[in-house]
């Protein structure tokens, strides 16, 4: 009787969780994270966060979603898609960005979904406690993904799904409520390195190990000091996040577009050239990032990766 009431709320988490638009589910038994504590623990004694200090905090919590919900027993794992229509980078005579950011800042997109859908959650099963995240707390979520079967970590550290690619969204819903788990599936990696050898400033440092402090993400968003000079020259035009790794690698041949409207760029961004970013004033700003991450960079900051980029 147990078994078909756990079949019966995965089924219906599955079913609702389609419905809301995400395009993967997967399911994973919550708790701690006993393979990834040495790999976490090395990565961070070697300063691979740079100044992204909130990497180092919260370390137990960070391994074990128990930690972050009393009583866990699944993790609800989610993918949104954000493989855009069009590559606005493929123009030669613009500045690049990353393609999650094309559209309105997914944080609030997802969140609104994660939210109706543990809400929609309580009203059918009942008494069920749980949480929802997307980047906001200290969560491995390529990991969970990873456990709940819905793809495998690449060399370049991001999931990749064997049907559409690494362009998604990851986000969770940690929840109180048994549900049936979904198996991990196999690495399809093999002996590919596209994603190693097309880095232009070597941040791929191992299998699955990304410098942090070498990305060009993280030198256009993190980085809040001048960019060095020893990364002169290597950003190949991306000005706020890079998506190199992910354009080379060959399961990116099946990634399909997106079908959320709000993810879409706005209609003044598709035509910016490079002139047009040089001379972007804060009204352009505000009006073309008004919703987006890229608002995170602020002016100031955007301008000071277009200069970095002009310096070849």
């Amino acid at each position: 009787m147990k078994d078909t009431t756990i079949q019966r709320h995965t089924a219906l988490v599955k079913e609702k969780a389609a419905e809301l638009g995400f395009d993967y589910c997967g399911i994973a038994k919550a708790g701690f994270l006993e393979e990834e504590a040495p790999k976490l623990e090395n990565w961070l004694q070697q300063n691979m966060h740079g100044q992204m200090g909130y990497m180092a905090n919260h370390f137990e919590k960070r391994l074990d979603p128990t930690k972050l919900v009393p009583g866990a027993k699944s993790m609800v794992m989610l993918m949104l898609n954000y493989y855009p229509e069009k590559d606005l980078g493929a123009n030669e005579d613009t500045y690049k960005i990353a393609k999650y950011a094309y559209g309105e800042d997914y944080h609030h997109i997802i969140k609104w979904k994660l939210k109706e859908l543990l809400k929609i959650l309580q009203e059918e099963i009942g008494d069920i406690d749980g949480r929802v995240f997307v980047d906001s707390a200290p969560v491995m979520e390529r990991q969970w993904a990873q456990k709940a079967g819905m793809g495998w970590i690449g060399k370049n550290s991001l999931l990749l799904n064997k049907n559409r690619g690494s362009f998604f969204f990851i986000a969770e819903l940690i929840l109180d409520l048994e549900l049936e788990p979904d198996g991990p599936v196999k690495d399809y990696c093999g002996t590919c390195t596209r994603c190693i050898d097309a880095c232009p400033t070597d941040a791929i440092v191992g299998n699955g190990i990304v410098d942090g402090s070498k990305c060009i993400s993280y030198f256009t968003i993190e980085l809040k000091d001048a960019i060095p000079d020893e990364v002169s020259g290597k950003f190949k035009d991306w000005i706020f996040g890079c998506d190199i790794c992910q354009d080379v690698c060959p399961w990116n041949r099946f990634s399909r577009p997106h079908h959320t409207p709000e993810l879409s760029p706005h209609e003044q961004l598709e035509d910016m050239s490079k002139k047009d970013w040089e001379e972007i004033t804060d009204e352009v700003f505000r009006t073309l990032f008004k919703k987006s991450a890229i608002k995170r960079t602020k002016l100031e900051g955007l301008k000071r990766n277009i200069k970095f980029v002009q310096k070849k």
